[in-house]
């Protein structure tokens, strides 16, 4: 089963997607920043939402791991 049928697997995925573009705009910010729009654009808004939601990212991503450790 893929990550899109599961809904569990697809906030997983969604959550790594949000701190991953957070990290490298962290670390390196003319990566995300350039695509601001089009496409690509979607890693600068999840980027955003890292940075602005980030206690409570960071609470999903606890989450999440007690989520995985007790299934």
């Amino acid at each position: 089963m893929t990550a899109i049928f599961n809904f569990e697997s697809l906030l997983l995925v969604i959550l790594l997607v949000i701190c991953t573009c957070t990290y490298v705009r962290a670390t390196a910010p003319g990566l995300i920043d350039r695509n601001k729009q089009g496409v690509l654009g979607i890693f600068f808004k999840f980027a955003r939402i890292g940075e602005r939601l980030s206690p409570y990212v960071a609470l999903a991503c606890v989450v999440m791991a007690v989520r995985s450790l007790v299934v």
